[in-house]
């Protein structure tokens, strides 16, 4: 994370929390009364003694230069990552004051940090020796015949379903409530297709759910009757347009595309929750290649997941897409070197084109919810009762979706704003678009919005 002396900034650091309380904890230990024998290798480690109410300080440190985001250790009970006292040393590392000077590591730190960096190439050259052809190809091939024949049963009874649907008028799905769509939606998770199941269930969600609900509830029949067709008669379709529907349709996708080496810019992160699972969606931006691409992990059983690229840092890393269309997503390979921050920008576009971007995005993925954009010189404006992104040298606006105008980020990009053009970069899609990343006008840092 250390390169020429510079580091992380404390908003940086914050959007490490796994929460909010994490926070506010975290933010209470970045100073330097709590710790004692602090340091910093200068190589990408971090560690230090916090006085806590037992008669032992606890243990903490950081390996701020791992591949996948930083790794911590922390002699403390909590089971959050990072804990507070993980979070209130990179604040006191942060503030670049010489309360953590540069020396070598204590034997706790050290044995700790030379054993994880001794498993991880351990772990690289199992990757590196293994070879994906091992096993039984046959049993593969037979079994996933087996999970297609079930699919396909499962799309034609789903496409019956949505017959009866619309011979009998949408009325009656109001009427029957969630209890017909769950069922549904189980029979697809038998016929062993979680993106059709997953589907079903937000149909589930738009009858009752306020005006013009059978419209909304017609489109999204629509699109599923589409996914139900493009499985049906797949064998004809262009291998990338038949790639993203056995991707929607739920069976895994590899990232078996070309390693591409570039310096990658953290546009944005932010997590989602469905149930259980939490979902950590991280967009990057190649500074050399121009392309936009996005990194997942997930979390289970209220565990943040492990990866984390805060905004505003830059990397030098090799990315390998995965199959499929207009996803954009990869999978995250050599890191040659730590992230850092960077005060570059991603170019940015009118709102035409970036609704024009979203429609070649369509053609690619017909299911694709949105694509992500940077929008240059665009104001903040009310418009009625929710809000736009107005172009600031043209008459044009782009209207921002019901969840982006229900975010606290929100006031503070129109406070960053204050009546001037900022570039703002999102998630551009039919209900509008959901900021995620802003800019000042001039110099300035990038500013998380979610």
């Amino acid at each position: 994370m250390t390169q020429q002396g510079v580091r992380w900034t404390a908003d940086q650091v914050l959007a490490l929390a796994p929460d909010a309380a994490s926070r506010k904890a975290g933010s209470r230990l970045g100073s330097a009364g709590p710790w004692s024998e602090a340091g910093d290798s200068g190589e990408g480690a971090v560690w230090g003694l916090c006085k806590g109410s037992g008669s032992k300080p606890y243990q903490t440190v950081i390996d701020v230069a791992d591949s996948a985001g930083p790794a911590y250790k922390c002699s403390c009970p909590s089971r959050k990552f990072p804990c507070k006292h993980a979070l209130g040393l990179l604040l006191l590392w942060a503030g670049q004051d010489g309360t953590v000077p540069r020396g070598p590591a204590p034997e706790w730190a050290r044995q700790w940090l030379e054993g994880r960096r001794k498993r991880a190439e351990e772990k690289r050259a199992e990757g590196t020796a293994g070879s994906p052809g091992t096993g039984d190809p046959e049993a593969a091939r037979r079994r996933a015949e087996r999970r297609a024949e079930r699919i396909t049963a499962g799309a034609t009874e789903l496409e019956q379903r949505l017959t009866d649907l619309l011979r009998g008028g949408l009325a009656q799905a109001e009427q029957a409530g969630y209890g017909m769509w769950e069922e549904t939606a189980a029979r697809m998770v038998d016929a062993q297709a979680p993106g059709l199941a997953s589907r079903v269930r937000e149909l589930g969600a738009i009858p009752a759910s306020g005006p013009g609900w059978p419209v909304r509830l017609l489109e999204e029949c629509a699109l599923l009757h589409l996914l139900d067709r493009g499985w049906l008669r797949r064998e004809g379709l262009p291998d990338e347009l038949a790639a993203t529907v056995r991707s929607r349709v739920g069976l895994p996708a590899s990232a078996d595309g070309p390693p591409e080496r570039d310096h990658w810019l953290v546009l944005a992160q932010y997590d989602t929750s469905e149930g259980a699972l939490t979902t950590r969606r991280i967009w990057l931006y190649g500074t050399g290649s121009g392309r936009t691409a996005l990194l997942l992990s997930y979390g289970a059983a209220g565990r943040a997941p492990e990866l984390a690229l805060p905004v505003g840092l830059a990397f030098e890393a090799e990315l390998s897409a995965y199959s499929g269309g207009g996803s954009g997503r990869v999978a995250l390979g050599e890191q040659f070197t730590p992230p850092a921050p960077t005060r570059i920008r991603p170019p940015g576009v009118t709102t035409t084109e970036a609704t024009a971007r979203y429609g070649e995005a369509l053609r690619s993925d017909p299911w694709l919810d949105s694509c992500p954009v940077t929008l240059d010189r665009v104001v903040p404006t009310p418009a009625g009762d929710s809000w736009q992104l107005a172009d600031a040298d043209g008459d044009l606006a782009l209207p921002l979706t019901p969840t982006a105008v229900a975010r606290a980020g929100l006031w503070r990009l129109v406070s960053l704003s204050g009546g001037a053009p900022v570039t703002v970069f999102g998630e551009c899609g039919h209900r509008g678009f959901t900021p995620l990343t802003a800019w000042p006008e001039g110099p300035g840092e990038a500013v998380p919005l979610c």
